[in-house]
């Protein structure tokens, strides 16, 4: 079984999202939105199928360097080594954090965080795919002190499951607390749109980094969540790269190398004076703001919640055996789950391609699932476990369609 602290961590998850769900219903909020929190987990889900890949890339410096060039040779039984490498650890995420909202680049592979206009514990999971191209770099260091790969690896994924409970609006202000560790109350900030609190408290465990160097903002009025050009879709995939898109945009429109250079490493938002100079961040009127929503009919609901749970136990059931799976095995089964996430996204959608596509999906998965089972010998289980998903999909996907759910769009 592969060990994976977050990995290992999914049930706890949901258990305390579902916890927030009963805090929703008797508080009567509205915390939740099907599709987003289907987003924010299909992010989540895709952020670890790429991390199979670049995670061990990553990984893989960090250990060349400490076995080549560490210049210490510490031991890890004292207590001060595991405190000396927390303070370490996060010291390097705020920094990686920080510029990851500073650099242009960076920002593309952070955004994604950010993209929800919701603010509970399913954004938490909502992770990127690119991100560690950008700030593994920042943990390098670390090892040239000596810290063993394995030790940071396990702090830097306790860091990173830390975080997980600070996405809530259902905890207030928590006094002393506040003033050393990170909370919901100053994480909330962070996810604001509003100019105040664009560019605030980089924090992941300790909220000292941000009072230490300048970037830390206390929570005043309620924020007004995501990112300030809205992403305005529930596609996982395109989450990724949408960014890059602008991106890409904006570079053909600067004429000069020098600029284009200078774009890539300026803050977001900026551009040459030439084509009118740094956009600031808009002010968010209240009163006018409105989300990103696409309500569907239950129907529609629940047969993209009963295909999402599959895909969830599916995922999860991969990612704890992944190290028993060669390269190529890897890449397929993660286009498998990839293909999913993105039509539970875009069935909200209702667009016209993602009909299309999951007609096709429904009918391949169980036709694999046969094939396999016949090639490797596998129990007759999985042909009746094939045949049962392939009726139950087909007959509720075709009522779902009979009824008009799903209305085809451009």
């Amino acid at each position: 079984m592969n060990f994976n602290p977050i990995v290992l961590s999914i049930p706890i998850f949901f258990i305390l999202i579902g916890i927030e769900l009963i805090v929703e219903r008797f508080t009567h909020k509205e915390l939740y939105r099907l599709p987003d929190a289907i987003a924010n987990m299909s992010c989540g889900i895709t952020s670890q199928l790429s991390g199979l890949f670049l995670k061990i890339f990553a990984i893989g410096i960090y250990e060349f360097l400490y076995e080549k060039f560490a210049m210490f040779t510490l031991d890890n039984t004292t207590w001060w080594y595991w405190v000396a490498l927390f303070l370490l650890v996060d010291f390097a995420y705020y920094w990686a954090h920080r510029m990851s909202h500073e650099i242009n680049l960076f920002w593309g592979g952070h955004v994604v965080h950010h993209q929800s206009e919701d603010y509970n514990l399913s954004v938490a999971l909502r992770q990127s795919s690119l991100q560690i191209i950008w700030t593994f770099a920042f943990n390098l260091p670390i090892a040239f002190l000596g810290f063993q790969t394995l030790d940071f690896a396990l702090i830097s994924a306790l860091n990173t499951l830390y975080q997980f409970w600070i996405h809530t609006e259902t905890i207030g202000k928590m006094g002393w607390f506040e003033y050393v560790f990170n909370t919901p109350s100053h994480h909330r900030v962070h996810h604001g749109r509003d100019p105040k609190y664009i560019d605030k408290n980089h924090a992941g465990s300790l909220i000292i980094w941000d009072k230490m160097f300048g970037t830390f903002q206390a929570e005043e009025e309620k924020p007004t969540y995501g990112i300030t050009k809205p992403l305005n879709s529930w596609n996982a995939i395109f989450a990724n790269v949408s960014h890059y898109v602008e991106m890409g945009k904006d570079l053909r429109q600067i004429p000069s190398w020098t600029d284009r250079l200078k774009y890539l490493f300026k803050k977001p938002g900026w551009l040459p004076d030439s084509l009118g100079g740094y956009r600031p961040a808009p002010l968010v009127d209240k009163r006018s703001y409105k989300k990103y929503d696409t309500p569907a009919p239950m129907a529609l609901n629940l047969y993209v919640l009963f295909q999402y749970i599959l895909c969830l136990v599916a995922t999860a059931l991969f990612l704890n055996h992944a190290d028993q799976f060669s390269l190529s095995e890897k890449v397929f089964v993660t286009l498998l789950i990839c293909v999913v996430v993105v039509n539970s996204g875009v069935l909200f959608e209702r667009r016209v391609w993602a009909i299309y596509s999951e007609w096709a999906r429904i009918v391949f998965y169980p036709l694999l699932l046969t094939a396999l089972t016949y090639v490797n010998g596998w129990t007759t289980s999985f042909y009746i476990l094939a045949g049962v998903y392939f009726v139950v999909s087909t007959t509720w996907f075709y009522a779902v369609q009979k009824k008009n759910v799903v209305v085809q769009m451009a």
